[in-house]
C-alpha cells in the first residue's frame, strides 16, 4: 500500500473518530479541530459518506454555535451510521440480539425486563461513587458523564439554562437496543435514580438519532435515595426485528 494511501486511510479514521466520539459536527468544527483544510475535509467527508461511514443531515438548531446561527442556511452536520459504528466496535450484538429473543419467546417479555433491570442496577450501583459526591445536578451530571465515558459511552455534558443536557455519542450496545428499547428505558430509569431527579431521554441512538441525548431539569424534584429502578418498564411498540 502506498504511503499516500495510508495517511488518508488515518486521516479519515481520525474524523470517523471524532465524530463518534464528539458527536454530531459540521465540516467547519472538523477542519478546525483536525487542523485540516476546509477542502481537504470535505473531501474526505464526501469519501466517507460515499462509504456508508458518514451521513450528512440537516442539523437542529441547538447544535450550531451563535456564528452559525447567524448565517443563512446552516452547514449539514455529520453523524457516524450504523454501519461505521459497528467498525469501531467489538462486541456479539448478534448474539446478544439472539439471546434476548430466545429469552422472550420462552418467558415473553418478563425475563427481557428482568435482565434490563439488572444492567441498569449495575450502572447505578457502579456510578453512584462517583456521582454522590459530586454537590448540585450541574456537578452531579458531568460525574455521570466521566463515568458513561469510562463505560464506553463517550458522554458529554452541556448547559441549557434550565437544566443539563447530557449526550452520549456512541452506544456500545445501540444494535442490541434496538430490537430491545427496554435496555434504554431500564437506563433512563437508572440516571433518574443516580440524579435524584425525573429525566428525560429526548433521543437515542438505538433509534437512529445521532447521539443518546437526555434532559436533566434544574428545578429538580428529588426521589429518595433508596428508590430502585421500576419493576414496570412500559410496553414498547412492536417492532419488527430483521
Amino acid at each position: 500500500m502506498k504511503k499516500n494511501e495510508v495517511e488518508t486511510g488515518g486521516t479519515r479514521s481520525a474524523i470517523a473518530r471524532a465524530i463518534l466520539e464528539g458527536g454530531p459536527a459540521t465540516a467547519v468544527d472538523l477542519s478546525q479541530k483536525l487542523a485540516i483544510t476546509p477542502a481537504g475535509i470535505r473531501r474526505h467527508l464526501d469519501a466517507l459518506v460515499d462509504e456508508g461511514i458518514l451521513e450528512a443531515r440537516e442539523p437542529h438548531l441547538s447544535t450550531l454555535n451563535s456564528a452559525e446561527r447567524g448565517r443563512g442556511r446552516p452547514s449539514k452536520v455529520f453523524v457516524i451510521t450504523d454501519s461505521g459504528r459497528e467498525k469501531f466496535e467489538h462486541s456479539y450484538d448478534d448474539l446478544a440480539v439472539s439471546a434476548l429473543r430466545f429469552m422472550a419467546s420462552k418467558s415473553g417479555s418478563g425475563l427481557v425486563n428482568e435482565f434490563a433491570r439488572t444492567r441498569a442496577e449495575d450502572i447505578a450501583k457502579r456510578a453512584s461513587e462517583k456521582v454522590s459526591k459530586a454537590n448540585g445536578i450541574a456537578a452531579k451530571s458531568q460525574a455521570l458523564a466521566n463515568f458513561l465515558s469510562t463505560d464506553g459511552f463517550a458522554a458529554n455534558v452541556h448547559s441549557k439554562g434550565i437544566g443539563e443536557e447530557l449526550c452520549q455519542n456512541h452506544c456500545p450496545i445501540a444494535h442490541v437496543a434496538s430490537a430491545f428499547p427496554e435496555l434504554c428505558e431500564a437506563e433512563t430509569a437508572a440516571f433518574s435514580e443516580l440524579l435524584g431527579t425525573h429525566v428525560q431521554r429526548l433521543a437515542t441512538i438505538a433509534h437512529g438519532d445521532g447521539v443518546c441525548t437526555t434532559f436533566i431539569p434544574n428545578n429538580t424534584t428529588f426521589i429518595p435515595n433508596n428508590t430502585t429502578i421500576p419493576n414496570q418498564i412500559s410496553k414498547p411498540k412492536e417492532k419488527v426485528l430483521k
